[in-house]
């Protein structure tokens, strides 16, 4: 089977407001997934991120993997995962577009 790529959303809630700093390491964790991070201030973080797989499963699996290796490489706390959005390829994406245009009343 063909892998492709999948964007997935991944979150971990703990017990203590994140600073700016720890969520610029993860995001630097990520940045080679072509990921981004959030969770300034907040007691969530997560990151969005681009997984190369040939399942939505796999997908999922693969995510959960790069999570914890960017959350152990940044030194945040190894909170356990909070949400987990469902994968979506890039022919997920194409669809939801085409989708949106073909909406009555749209030009």
């Amino acid at each position: 089977m063909t892998e492709v790529s999948w964007s997935v959303a991944i979150e971990a809630t703990g017990d203590r407001a994140l600073s700016r700093e720890e969520i610029v390491e993860l995001a630097d964790a990520v940045a080679r997934y072509d990921g981004v991070a959030s969770g300034i201030g907040s007691t969530t973080y997560g990151v969005q991120i681009v997984v190369q797989a040939a399942t939505r499963d796999d997908a999922a699996e693969r995510a959960r993997e790069v999570f914890a290796e960017a959350v152990g490489r940044s030194g945040l706390p190894p909170w356990p995962i909070s949400r987990i959005a469902t994968p979506l390829s890039e022919a997920d994406e194409l669809e939801e577009l085409v989708q949106v245009d073909e909406q009555p009343g749209r030009a």
